[in-house]
């Protein structure tokens, strides 16, 4: 799998500045899950994998037409950001459509009242006057609020995202789900869903055999990652390698997939879920907590892509 290797090691050196940013706000802040869940419904497991678009057609036009307004900010925090809140207005949760949720929030982008009105923003095509229940608006307008706390640096996201929902698990969320939709905009949402279940366990402390909630060992979190998403994997890594389906030599390594490493493909010691950019979410050794990390690492077997 050495086409792999190399496919990895260029991604994590093929650096952009939306990834660099990214990068900075998932590696440099993430802290230990603070217990309280994304408000929306974008990333909630259901019955069965679901293996639609995570992003509606048309979508990912408008997000980077919004970030567009504000120099620096990833289009692909705002698609995450909808994602998380509201399904991307495919929600039929309370507020998304009409009226509001439990916390007095409304739209797609989920804005409480006295928000929306301080960054109501027309976006091209919306509605006049700004509606935060038309997506076009919404996404502008959340462009504009991220932007006025600091989304466009790399110093600035993580605050801006944080200032967006308080919740260091959410923010920890929409992160890594950015740097899977920035890198595959058509990504589906089995791997939205285990992804986020995996970005929510960041800071999780790794334990030898563990399957959650308190602790993972590596093999365990991609299971209970995947099974969140409606996909079975066996428990152990040398397993779940062997149940595949295994990429071709010379394969994409898209997000979702599952990047084993060891000394050989009898011998597999690793495993993690590849997020986008040359990163996976992985829970490496005792010692140490659920991270995000390169996935270029020299013993890199192969990978798969379960589902």
């Amino acid at each position: 799998m050495g086409k792999l290797v190399g496919a990895l090691a260029l991604c994590c050196t093929a650096v952009v500045l939306s990834v660099t940013v990214l990068v900075s706000a998932i590696v440099g802040g993430t802290s230990p899950p603070s217990g309280s869940a994304p408000s929306g419904g974008g990333v909630v497991g259901g019955a069965g994998a679901d293996h639609s678009p995570a992003l509606p057609a048309g979508w990912a036009t408008m997000d980077q037409g919004a970030a567009a307004t504000c120099p620096g900010l990833p289009w692909s925090v705002l698609a995450a950001i909808g994602n998380v809140e509201s399904d991307s207005g495919r929600s039929t949760a309370p507020g998304v459509a009409s009226g509001a949720n439990a916390a007095g929030a409304e739209g797609p982008m989920q804005f409480e009242p006295a928000t929306f009105a301080a960054y109501a923003t027309v976006g091209p095509g919306g509605a006049r006057a700004p509606s935060p229940y038309d997506p076009v608006d919404a996404v502008y307008s959340a462009a504009a609020m991220l932007c006025a706390d600091g989304a466009g640096t790399a110093s600035g996201l993580r605050g801006a995202v944080f200032a967006y929902n308080h919740d260091d698990t959410y923010v920890d969320t929409v992160l890594t789900l950015s740097l899977a939709l920035g890198e595959d905009p058509t990504v589906d949402g089995a791997v939205v869903t285990a992804l986020a279940f995996a970005a929510g366990k960041l800071g999780t402390p790794y334990l030898w055999g563990g399957t959650g909630p308190g602790g993972f060992d590596c093999s365990g979190l991609s299971q209970a990652a995947f099974a969140r998403a409606g996909i079975t994997l066996p428990r152990v890594a040398q397993d779940q390698f062997g149940a595949g389906p295994a990429l071709a030599d010379g394969a994409t390594v898209r997000p979702g997939d599952l990047v084993f490493f060891g000394s050989g493909p009898t011998a597999i010691d690793h495993v993690g879920i590849y997020a986008g950019s040359g990163l996976m979410v992985d829970a490496p050794h005792t010692g140490a907590l659920v991270r995000v990390e390169s996935a270029g690492w020299s013993d890199l077997v192969g990978a798969t892509r379960p589902g």
